[in-house]
């Protein structure tokens, strides 16, 4: 028996709590994983409070990351005791997820962890580093260099802001940080942010075209935040659009688009290729790696969950917390 945090429905509310399983409890899947740590993500405030319609059955083992080291497998790729991670897919969604002691997880889904990250290390960045990363590196595809200008980060005090705008620093980027957390902006700058903004005091103007500004943007804010950035954007910058904290509709124009070349590119982490996939965690291993992933993120128990959830939700949380499982 080990202990989850496991989500439940009942009497039409959602809420999870801890219990004790067993790992004839958990979905099926050719991995059994020893978990170490886990992450907390946006995504995972929603499902377990039932704030968003995240989860697709219950009861359900929350978390949509996990890493630690595998217990016993029924697929050849992997052995015994080798260090795995699994972001994304249907953990934690319609899979039982990463907040317990022990994961069984289908084998298209693991991630062996590249030399270079310990399982701690790749949960600090887990899905929403990832997500940083992924961006990063779409945007590196369309074109996208440290010597085309400046780069914004929106969103910038949160799990993938802050890995954003490390990363970005760290290749070489003139990073500006947006935020609404006005006491944040030297933990900003010690990021590597050579700008930061107030999102309290932006005038975001009006016009369909404004002043262009922007090479690239790492935006996980979308809503009128994602409006701003299409009307400020350089040309031939590019957008990587992520995140829904600010809201899912986006009013803009096509002038953007047709005058100045922008190109909005839609991120997923959750779906994402395994070849991609591999890519960018090596990447994040070697090159691309957060030089202060230890100031960026706090340990947790599971029992701690409920309160990181709802920092979450009411936008209080900053960088990244880590779940301890063993």
């Amino acid at each position: 028996m080990f202990t989850a945090f496991r989500v439940f429905e009942e009497n039409g509310s959602v809420s999870g709590r801890l219990t004790e399983l067993s790992l004839d409890d958990l979905s099926a899947g050719a991995v059994v994983i020893k978990a170490t740590y886990s992450s907390v993500n946006y995504k995972d405030a929603l499902a377990a409070t039932g704030a968003g319609k995240i989860m697709r059955r219950f009861p359900l083992v929350g978390g949509i990351d996990v890493a630690g080291t595998v217990e016993s497998s029924a697929d050849a790729r992997f052995a015994q005791g080798q260090p795995v991670l699994v972001t994304g897919y249907d953990l934690g969604v319609n899979h039982d997820g990463g907040f317990a002691a022990y994961v069984r997880a289908p084998a298209d889904w693991v991630v062996p962890i590249p030399a270079g990250l310990t399982p701690l290390e790749a949960m600090t960045i887990g899905t929403a580093g990832f997500t940083a990363a992924l961006s990063i590196v779409e945007m590196e595809t369309n074109g996208l260099t440290p010597g085309a200008g400046p780069v914004i980060v929106t969103g910038a005090t949160g799990g993938v802001g802050c890995i954003a705008v490390e990363i970005l620093a760290g290749l070489g980027y003139q990073v500006t940080a947006l935020t609404g957390k006005d006491d944040r902006h030297d933990f900003l700058r010690s990021l590597g942010a050579k700008d930061v903004l107030s999102r309290h005091t932006l005038a975001m103007g009006t016009k369909p075209l404004e002043k262009s500004l922007w090479a690239g943007a790492v935006d996980p804010v979308g809503g009128e935040t994602l409006a701003w950035l299409t009307r400020t954007m350089g040309y031939g910058g590019s957008i990587a659009s992520s995140g829904l904290t600010g809201g899912t509709e986006l009013k803009t124009t096509v002038l953007p688009f047709i005058l100045r070349g922008v190109k909005l590119l839609g991120i997923d982490s959750v779906m994402c290729p395994m070849r991609q996939r591999l890519e960018v965690w090596k990447r994040l291993a070697t090159g691309m790696k957060p030089r202060h992933l230890g100031a960026i993120a706090r340990e947790v128990t599971l029992a701690g969950l409920p309160a990181v959830f709802s920092e979450l939700l009411k936008g209080a949380a900053r960088g990244r917390t880590v779940v301890k499982l063993t």
